[in-house]
C-alpha cells in the first residue's frame, strides 16, 4: 500500500487554493503559477480567459469592513521595514462576530478529572444528557447548561458532556466558555468532531478565523455535514487572506535574511583581501614574515590567501566550524578536544592538505597529513598569530 506523500497540513492548503481558483480562476494566470499552469494544460485541461481588467485580487476581496484588532503581528525587530512592503493593515468582513465572553471558574464546573466513575454513575450521567439535550431542543439553553454540568459531575472523564455543554454555551453567545468545555474534550477524546466543530464555530464568533478554519476542517475530516462545511466556507474567506499576507511576510523575511548572509560573506571576504595584504607589505614586521610551521612562504599573509580559498570559505560559513576555531585560536591546547569531531577534523585536514601543497606544511600528531603550526594551532605563536581576533562574521 502506496503512503501519501503530503501530509494533512499541506492537502488543507491544497484545498484553500483549489477554492481561490474555483472563486477567482484568474489568478491562475499570475506569472508565480506558470508552472502549475503549465502541468494542468500538459494534462489536457483548457484555462478559463485571463480578465484583462480584473476587479479583486487573491488579496484584495470586496466587503463591508473594518480593521480587525487581532491580526497578525510581526516582530518589527526580526522583520525590519518588511511590513512596509506588504499590506500594513488587513480588513475583514467581521459580521457575526460578538464581544468575548468572561468566563466564570466557579460556575463553569470541570469536574473531578481523577474520579473513577462507576457503571451506576455513567448510566445517571447519560439521563441527566438526554435531559439536557430535551431541554435545548425547547432553547432552554441555561437549564441545559445546569443538567450537562451535574452528568459531568457524575461523569468527568465523558469527552461528549464537554462537547455538548460546549454546544449549549455556543447557543448562549458564551464562546469562550464553549472554546473551554471543547478543549477539555478533546483532551479527553482527541478524535471528537463535536468538539472541534463546536470550538471552530466560537473562533470564528471571536473574530479567530484561522483558528476557526483549522477546527471546522478537523471537524469535517473526522465526521463530515453540512452544516460544518457551511461554517467552513463562512471563515474560509478572511482565513485564506491571513494565511496570503503570512506568506507574504515570510518570503520577505527569507528574501532580507538571504541579503544579510550575502552581505556578511562579501564583507568577510574584503577583510581578508585587506588582511592578506598588509603582512606581504611590511614584511617580518612583528615576527609575521617567519611563523613557526609556515616554511617561511608569506607567513600571515600566506594564510589568509588561504583562507580565501572557496573550500574553506565555505566550510567557515558553518556556526560550529567557525565557533570551534575561534575557541582554538584562542587556547591551542583545546584543539585536542575537537580531534573526535569529523567536521572539525575534516576542516583541519582540508587546510593542512592546501598548506602542505604550498611546501609550507608542517606536522601536527593525529591527522593525516600532519596539522600545520600556523596561528594559534600549535608550537609557539606571536602574539598576532592564528586566526583574527576579530572574526568580520561576529
Amino acid at each position: 500500500m502506496k503512503t501519501m506523500p503530503l501530509d494533512q497540513d499541506s492537502i488543507d492548503k491544497l484545498k484553500l487554493f483549489i477554492d481561490v481558483c474555483k472563486q477567482q480562476p484568474d489568478v491562475l494566470h499570475f506569472d508565480e503559477l506558470k508552472f502549475f499552469r503549465d502541468y494542468i494544460v500538459s494534462l489536457g485541461a483548457t484555462l478559463p480567459p485571463r480578465n484583462e481588467n480584473p476587479t479583486v485580487t487573491p488579496t484584495e476581496e470586496p466587503s463591508t469592513t473594518k480593521p480587525m484588532a487581532s491580526e497578525p503581528e510581526v516582530d518589527p525587530k526580526e522583520t525590519g521595514d518588511i511590513d512596509s512592503d506588504v499590506e500594513s493593515e488587513l480588513e475583514f468582513d467581521t459580521t457575526g462576530c460578538i464581544e468575548p465572553d468572561v468566563i466564570n471558574e466557579e460556575t463553569q464546573i470541570m469536574g473531578d478529572s481523577t474520579k473513577e466513575v462507576s457503571v451506576e454513575e455513567e448510566d445517571q450521567a447519560d439521563v441527566k444528557r438526554i435531559e439536557a439535550v430535551q431541554e435545548g431542543a425547547a432553547g432552554n439553553y441555561d437549564k441545559a447548561v445546569e443538567l450537562y454540568t451535574e452528568a459531568i459531575k457524575l461523569n468527568p472523564q465523558s469527552a461528549l458532556l464537554f462537547a455538548k455543554r460546549g454546544q449549549a454555551y455556543l447557543n448562549m453567545s458564551k464562546p469562550n466558555a464553549c472554546i473551554k468545555d471543547c478543549t477539555k474534550a478533546l483532551e479527553l477524546n482527541c478524535d471528537s468532531a463535536a468538539a472541534y466543530k463546536f470550538r471552530g464555530r466560537a473562533y470564528r464568533l471571536l473574530g479567530e478565523w484561522e483558528k476557526s478554519a483549522k477546527d471546522l476542517r478537523q471537524a469535517a475530516k473526522i465526521d463530515f455535514d453540512e452544516q460544518t462545511d457551511e461554517w467552513l466556507k463562512e471563515v474560509q474567506p478572511n482565513a485564506l487572506k491571513i494565511e496570503q499576507h503570512n506568506i507574504k511576510i515570510e518570503r520577505k523575511k527569507a528574501d532580507k535574511e538571504e541579503k544579510v548572509k550575502r552581505e556578511k560573506l562579501r564583507a568577510y571576504r574584503e577583510a581578508h583581501t585587506k588582511a592578506a595584504t598588509q603582512p606581504e607589505a611590511t614584511g617580518d614586521e612583528e615576527g609575521l614574515g617567519g611563523m613557526p610551521g609556515m616554511g617561511g612562504m608569506g607567513g600571515m599573509g600566506n594564510l589568509y590567501k588561504l583562507l580565501q580559498d572557496p573550500e574553506i570559505l565555505q566550510a567557515f560559513q558553518d556556526p560550529e566550524v567557525e565557533a570551534a576555531f575561534k575557541d582554538i585560536s584562542t587556547n591551542p591546547a583545546k584543539l585536542a578536544s575537537y580531534q573526535n569531531n569529523p567536521k572539525i577534523k575534516a576542516v583541519i585536514e582540508k587546510l593542512s592538505s592546501k598548506l602542505g601543497s604550498q611546501g609550507g606544511a608542517g606536522g601536527f600528531p593525529g591527522f593525516p597529513g600532519g596539522m600545520p603550526n600556523f596561528g594559534g594551532f600549535g608550537g609557539t605563536t606571536p602574539s598576532t598569530g592564528g586566526m583574527p581576533e576579530e572574526d568580520p562574521l561576529d
